[in-house]
C-alpha cells in the first residue's frame, strides 16, 4: 500500500517548491516505508511513498508512459491488471514493468477518464497528462482508499492520501467547519465530501475529478453506484451456489502478492468465511491473526481458534490489555480529524500484530453492509412495520409525546428501554434510521452545543447527509434503503477509514474481498429476504458457509469489536475524561454548553446514565484540538484557528 500527494497549479506554470513537496511526501512515510519518489515540472508535482507488494524490483512510482508525457502516483491494488495488460498490449501499448500501476497510464491513454470503469480493486490515484495539461484524480467504488483535496486561494490545488499531507502546505487554511462539527457529533466521523476543515474535501467514492489548467474548478463526476435493482431473482439454492463461486473468485484475486500474506480472524462469520475460502485456494497453511480480551463479554478468541484449528492455519493471538486506552492521543494524530469509533483501538492492535507476520492481510469488512448483518437492520424493519400502519402526521405527535414522557432506562433490560423506539416511531424512515445510528441524537446535540454554534449551523442538521443519499437511492425497500445508506456513509466514513489508517500506521496492506464491486452489485440485486429473514441476518451467507463452518460460528449472537468504555470512564479513565471534557480546550472553542458537559460527566461517573458514547466523542474531539490543531491545555488554545 502507498501514500500519494501533490500540488497542481490550475492557473499557470508557476514553479512548485520541491522542499515543500518533499515534506508532504515525508508526512506519509508510514504508508510506504520502502521507497519514495517525486515528479516535478513547472506547475505540477506528484509525490509517492511505496509499500512494495507487487513487482518489487520495477514498480517504483511515479510511473510513466512510453514518452514520459503521462505520469501517475497510485495507492491501492488493481486485481484484474493481468487481464487489462493483455487488452492494452493488443491495442499496441508497451509495458516496461509487471506492476498493476502501469495499466493506469496506458488505460488513460486508451480509454480516457472511463478507464476507471475497467479497474477492479481498491484505488486512489493522481495522473498528470502533460499534453492535455490535465490532472486526473480518481477513487475506487467503495471508498476503500482515501483521497483529500483542496483549492487554495492562490489557484493551486493540493491533494493527498491523508489530511496530514495537505496540512503541511502553509497556504491551507485550518478553519474548522461548524457543519462538520454537527456531522461529527451525529455520526462519529465527518462524512464525505466534507472534512473537518472548511475548503478541504474528500473525493467521494466512485468519483473522478478532472482538473484542467486554466479551466474553472470542476465538480466530481460519479462513475458507479450500487444498483439495488429488483428483477428476476435466482432461486435461493442457485444463489447459494453462485455466492460461493463469487466469494472464492474474489478471495483468489486478492491472493496475488510477492510478500507474506495472511488474514484477520475474529471468529465471526465474515472473517471466518474469508479464511475458509483462502484455505481452499492455498497450498500452504494460511497465516491468521486474532486479538483476545480479558473480559469474556468482548472475547471471541475461542471461536477464532476453532476456525484456525479446523483449517490448520498458522494462528497468532495476542491479548489486548483490557485498559488499553493509551492510544487516545495517538488515534487523534492518526486520523487527522475527529473520529469516534472506539473499535479503532483493537483494530490498531490487530494490525500491529499482523504486521509482525505478514505484509498483506485479508479482512471480512463489508460483510454486514452487503449481507444485512447489523442488528440495527432487524430493529429498523420491525419499526417500519409499525410506521406503515399509521401516517407520519399521526405518528409524529403521538409517539413524539410518548417518547418525551417515557423515562430513559439504560440500566433496564432491553424490553423496557422503549424511549428510543418511541422516538424513532415519531419520525420518517430516514430520520428514524439516523436516530438509531447517531452518536448523539438530535436533542442531545442541541443541549451539547452553545447558542453561538447553533447560530452558525443556521438550522443545518446531520440527518441531511442521509437524506441527500436517500433522495437518489435506487430502491425504497426498507432493508435495501438502509443498506444503501450504509454503503454510502458508514462503510466509507467509519469502517474503511478505520482500517486504512490503522493498517497503514503499521505499513500493512489490508484487502477486503467482501467489497469486490461485482459481488456488491450482485448482492444488492438479490431479494432482501435472502439477507434478513425471521430475525436472522446474513442468511444467505450463513447458509452458503454451512459446509465450511460449524453452526456454533455461523449462528451465534454477533459480538462486535467493542471496548469497555463505560467501565473505563468510571475507573482508570475517570480523571482523564473529566479533565478533557471539562477542561479549557473544549471551553475555549465557545461551541459547547459547559453545564451540559458537566452533566454528561457527572451522570455517567455516578452510574445514573451510560454516556460513554458521547463522552468518547468529546474525548476524541478534544484530543484532535490538541494534537492536530495545536490547542494547549494551559489555556492557550488557538481560538482563531479553531473557531475561524
Amino acid at each position: 500500500m502507498c501514500g500519494i500527494s501533490g500540488v497542481f497549479d490550475g492557473a499557470g506554470k508557476r514553479a512548485i517548491d520541491r522542499a515543500l513537496v518533499d515534506r508532504m511526501n515525508a508526512s506519509l512515510h508510514h504508508r510506504g516505508p520502502d521507497a519514495g519518489g517525486v515528479h516535478i515540472e513547472p506547475g505540477v508535482a506528484l509525490a509517492h511513498r511505496r509499500l512494495s507488494i507487487i513487482d518489487l524490483s520495477t514498480g517504483q512510482q511515479p510511473l510513466y508512459n512510453e514518452d514520459g508525457s503521462v505520469a501517475v502516483v497510485f495507492n491501492g491494488e488493481i486485481y484484474n491488471f493481468q487481464e487489462l495488460v493483455k487488452q492494452l498490449v493488443d491495442a499496441g501499448h508497451s509495458f516496461r514493468t509487471r506492476s498493476d500501476t502501469e495499466v493506469i497510464v496506458h488505460g488513460w491513454e486508451q480509454w480516457g477518464a472511463s478507464c476507471v470503469t475497467r479497474f477492479r480493486g481498491m484505488f486512489a490515484f493522481a495522473l498528470w497528462d502533460r499534453n492535455r495539461e490535465t490532472l486526473f484524480l480518481a477513487r475506487d467504488r467503495l471508498g476503500v482508499k482515501p483521497l483529500y483535496y483542496s483549492q487554495l486561494p492562490d489557484g493551486h490545488w493540493v491533494f493527498g492520501s491523508e489530511l496530514k499531507a495537505l496540512l503541511v502546505h502553509p497556504g491551507l487554511s485550518r478553519v474548522i467547519d461548524p457543519l462538520a462539527v454537527e456531522e461529527y457529533f451525529g455520526y462519529g466521523y465527518v462524512p464525505d465530501p466534507r472534512t473537518i476543515f472548511k475548503g478541504v474535501l474528500k473525493l467521494p467514492p466512485a468519483c473522478t475529478l478532472t482538473l484542467k489548467r486554466g479551466a474553472p474548478a470542476p465538480a466530481p463526476v460519479e462513475y458507479w453506484d450500487a444498483p439495488f435493482r429488483s428483477g428476476a431473482a435466482p432461486s435461493e439454492e442457485d444463489a447459494l451456489e453462485e455466492l460461493i463461486g463469487r466469494l472464492r473468485e474474489s478471495v483468489k484475486l486478492r491472493l496475488i502478492s510477492e510478500v507474506p500474506l495472511g488474514a484477520f480472524l475474529s471468529g465471526g462469520v465474515d472473517s471466518s468465511g474469508v479464511v475458509a475460502m483462502m484455505s481452499g485456494l492455498s497450498a500452504d497453511p494460511v497465516v491468521t491473526c486474532s486479538i483476545s480480551f480479558g473480559d469474556p463479554a468482548y472475547n471471541e478468541s475461542a471461536y477464532a481458534k476453532q476456525v484456525a484449528d479446523r483449517y490448520k492455519t498458522r494462528h497468532h493471538v495476542e491479548q489486548v490489555d483490557p485498559d488499553d486506552f493509551s492510544l487516545v492521543d495517538r488515534l487523534a494524530a492518526l486520523y487527522d480529524e475527529p473520529y469516534a469509533d472506539s473499535s479503532a483501538i483493537p483494530t490498531y492492535r490487530v494490525c500491529q500484530l499482523a504486521r509482525k507476520h505478514v505484509t498483506v492481510a485479508l479482512s471480512g469488512d463489508g460483510g454486514d453492509e452487503n449481507f444485512g448483518g447489523y442488528r440495527r437492520y432487524r430493529w429498523h424493519l420491525n419499526e417500519e412495520r409499525v410506521r406503515s400502519l399509521l401516517p407520519l402526521a399521526l405518528r409524529r405527535p403521538a409517539f413524539g409525546l410518548a417518547g418525551w414522557l417515557y423515562p430513559k432506562a439504560d440500566w433496564a433490560p432491553r424490553v423496557f428501554r422503549a424511549k428510543s423506539t418511541l422516538e424513532s416511531l415519531s419520525r420518517d424512515s430516514v430520520e428514524a434510521y439516523f436516530h438509531s445510528i447517531s452518536q448523539l441524537h438530535d436533542g442531545m446535540r442541541r443541549r451539547l452545543f452553545s447558542e453561538r454554534l447553533r447560530r452558525e449551523l443556521q438550522g443545518y442538521t446531520a440527518v441531511h447527509v442521509l437524506k441527500r443519499h436517500a433522495a437518489r437511492a435506487p430502491s425504497d425497500h426498507p432493508l435495501s434503503l438502509i443498506q444503501y445508506l450504509d454503503l454510502r456513509t458508514y462503510l466509507v466514513g467509519d469502517i474503511n477509514t478505520k482500517v486504512d489508517r490503522a493498517s497503514l500506521a503499521h505499513s500493512l496492506e489490508v484487502r477486503e474481498p467482501l467489497m469486490d464491486h461485482p459481488l456488491v452489485e450482485w448482492l444488492s440485486n438479490l431479494p432482501p429476504d435472502f439477507k434478513l429473514r425471521g430475525g436472522e441476518g446474513k442468511l444467505l451467507l450463513k447458509r452458503a458457509l454451512e459446509p465450511y463452518l460449524p453452526d456454533e460460528i455461523l449462528y451465534r449472537p454477533k459480538m462486535g469489536f467493542a471496548v469497555p468504555l463505560a467501565k473505563w470512564f468510571r475507573g482508570p479513565l475517570r480523571e482523564p475524561v473529566r479533565k478533557a471534557v471539562l477542561g479549557p480546550v473544549l471551553a475555549e472553542t465557545g461551541w459547547f454548553n459547559e453545564a451540559y458537559l458537566r452533566r454528561l460527566v457527572d451522570d455517567h461517573q455516578s452510574g445514573v446514565r451510560d454516556y460513554s458514547t458521547p463522552l468518547w466523542a468529546l474525548l476524541m474531539f478534544e484530543s484532535f484540538l490538541r494534537n492536530v490543531m495545536g490547542a494547549r491545555t494551559a489555556g492557550e488554545a488557538r481560538v482563531a484557528a479553531v473557531a475561524g
